[in-house]
């Protein structure tokens, strides 16, 4: 890997072991999906990780990570993100985002989604749909020349349009050979100038966007984010290589890409 402006260049091979890596988590995501429904308990995604994982012959990127307890993030409702998994029962109507990390050959690959428990309000399946059509908006910016900080901008305008608010406290990263890399990827305008995003560069897209305000509170297990006005939020999240054709998603799974899959 070369290094540029402290963010990191990737060659062909670096890449391709990104995209198997994010082959894994994607796969993982699918069968969360398949398995969630109401009745079931948050440690059960985890569960279904480390067996997965265990499957695959590769170590979960999250557990133990900074002293992160768990193979997943599990967030329910008016959670954003690093939820611990748990004896919560999933109710009928709760969306659930679920963010994974696998460890492959060196190099990490990390993604997530919000899936619904059953049949959710309309407003609950509006806010996964704008949040999932704004991290394509973003993803539509990761061009080379680009700068990185208008993903950011794409993104909150989409967001805001829709009724909805983009998070601030947290942001998306370059991921490679350790799960947060230079450059960070806002999901909102900065007003300044980032970073000049160049082929090679690998970056985690990750709008977590909220039905009221965005400011958020961390729980006492010192993880756990949720809105501070308790209002519901979702996540999404793709790996995307920038490359002379344009942004490569490197995040899909066996099935292809699971995108625009919510039901009502």
């Amino acid at each position: 890997m070369k290094k540029y402006h402290g963010a990191f260049i990737k060659n062909e091979r670096e890449i391709s072991c990104l995209r198997e890596a994010d082959r894994m988590v994607a796969n993982i995501l699918d069968a969360v999906g398949d398995m969630l429904k109401p009745g079931i308990k948050t440690r059960q995604i985890n569960e279904l990780a480390l067996d997965m994982c265990s499957d695959y012959k590769v170590k979960p990127a999250f557990l133990g990570y900074c002293g992160y307890p768990y193979a997943i993030c599990t967030s329910v409702n008016e959670e954003v993100v690093h939820g611990f998994p748990s004896e919560r029962v999933i109710e009928e109507g709760d969306i659930v985002s679920v963010d994974m990390g696998v460890e492959y050959e060196g190099f990490v690959g990390d993604a997530a989604r919000t899936f619904p428990a059953g049949t959710v309000s309309a407003e609950a399946l509006k806010l996964m749909q704008v949040t999932e059509d704004s991290l394509y908006v973003g993803i539509e910016q990761a061009v080379a020349g680009n700068d990185v900080f208008a993903i950011g901008a794409a993104v909150q305008k989409f967001v805001e349009e829709n009724g909805f608010n983009v998070v601030r406290r947290f942001v998306g990263h370059g991921v490679g050979s350790r799960m947060h890399e230079k450059p960070e990827v806002p999901n909102f305008k900065t007003g300044v100038r980032g970073l000049t995003l160049q082929n090679g560069m690998v970056i985690a897209i990750e709008p977590m966007v909220t039905a009221g305000t965005y400011d958020v509170d961390i729980l006492k297990d010192g993880w756990t984010a949720v809105t501070k006005d308790r209002k519901w939020a979702a996540h999404f999240e793709h790996s995307v290589a920038i490359t002379p054709q344009g942004p490569r998603i490197l995040s899909i799974s066996d099935r292809g890409l699971n995108k625009h899959t919510i039901k009502a």
